[in-house]
C-alpha cells in the first residue's frame, strides 16, 4: 500500500454519500481530517468548495500528495472510492480484471439506482410540503425492487461481489437506513444479514461515528430546506452586448 505523510482532506456531511468515504478511509488505515461542509446552512456554495466540487455536493476530497506529488481534488463518491482504491492499491477493489468488472458493475448500480432512488423516497415521505401520493409511491415501489434486486444477488454470497468491497460500502450507506425507506427488511432477510455483517466491522464503526458540529432537522427547519431543495441554476446571467449604432 502507498504510504501518506499527509492526511486526506475530507469534505463531508453525515449523509449516505459522506459516510462512503470515511468507512472506506477507515477501512484501508489511511490518514484523514474531517472538514465539515454544513449543508442546511449553504456551505456548500461557497467560492472555495465549488473549487472542488463544483456540483455543490458533498463529499469531495484534496489529496495534497496526489499524482506527480502535488496535490488533487476529487469530487463525487464514487470517482473517490475509485480514485483511494488504485492509489493505495487497496483489497477493497480487486486487481484482477473479471472481479473489477463485477465491482464496477455494483458500484455504477448504486451510484445511478439506489441513491437516487432511496434519495427521492425519503425526500418525498419525510420532507415534501405538497404531498404526492404518485411520487410517494413510485419511488417506494423502486426502493422495494432494488432492495430485491441486491437480495437476489447475495444468494451464496457474504457480499456483493463474493469479497468485502467498495461496491458493499457504496450501497451499505444507503441500504442500512432501511427503516427511513419505509422498507420491511424481513422481506429481504438476506440483504438484512449482509447489513448486520458489515456493521459487525470495527473499520465501519469509526466511519459511521463520526458526529457533526451541529444538528439539523430538515423536517423542522425551514431555512435549511430553502437551502436544500430550492436551488437553480447559480450561473451569471450573459453579458449584454450593445448594438452598434
Amino acid at each position: 500500500m502507498t504510504s501518506q505523510s499527509k492526511p486526506i482532506e475530507l469534505y463531508f456531511w453525515t449523509t449516505p454519500n459522506g459516510f462512503k468515504i470515511s468507512v472506506m478511509l477507515e477501512e484501508m488505515g489511511v490518514p484523514y481530517d474531517v472538514r465539515f461542509v454544513v449543508i442546511g446552512r449553504g456551505e456548500q456554495f461557497t467560492p472555495e468548495f465549488l473549487k472542488i466540487s463544483p456540483n455543490n455536493r458533498i463529499p469531495a476530497i484534496i489529496d495534497p500528495e496526489g499524482p506527480g506529488g502535488e496535490p488533487i481534488s476529487v469530487f463525487e463518491s464514487g470517482a473517490i472510492m475509485l480514485y483511494l482504491a488504485r492509489k493505495f492499491d487497496s483489497p477493497l477493489y480487486p486487481s484482477d480484471e473479471r472481479r473489477r468488472v463485477a465491482v464496477d458493475e455494483w458500484l455504477m448500480w448504486q451510484m445511478a439506482n439506489i441513491g437516487p432512488i432511496l434519495g427521492n423516497n425519503n425526500h418525498f415521505r419525510t420532507y415534501a410540503a405538497g404531498k404526492s401520493e404518485y411520487a410517494t409511491k413510485r419511488f417506494l415501489d423502486e426502493t422495494h425492487r432494488l432492495y430485491g434486486v441486491l437480495d437476489e444477488r447475495l444468494e451464496g454470497r457474504d457480499f456483493v461481489c463474493d469479497e468485502y468491497s467498495i461496491a458493499d460500502i457504496a450501497s451499505f450507506c444507503w441500504m442500512r437506513s432501511w427503516e427511513r425507506r419505509g422498507v420491511d427488511i424481513s422481506e429481504f432477510p438476506l440483504v438484512k444479514a449482509w447489513i448486520e455483517r458489515i456493521l459487525e466491522r470495527p473499520a465501519v464503526q469509526r466511519g459511521l461515528a463520526i458526529k457533526p458540529p451541529q444538528e439539523i432537522n430538515l423536517a423542522t427547519d425551514d431555512e435549511a430546506r430553502k437551502v436544500m431543495f430550492g436551488q437553480r441554476s447559480r450561473r451569471r446571467p450573459a453579458a449584454s452586448s450593445a448594438s452598434p449604432s
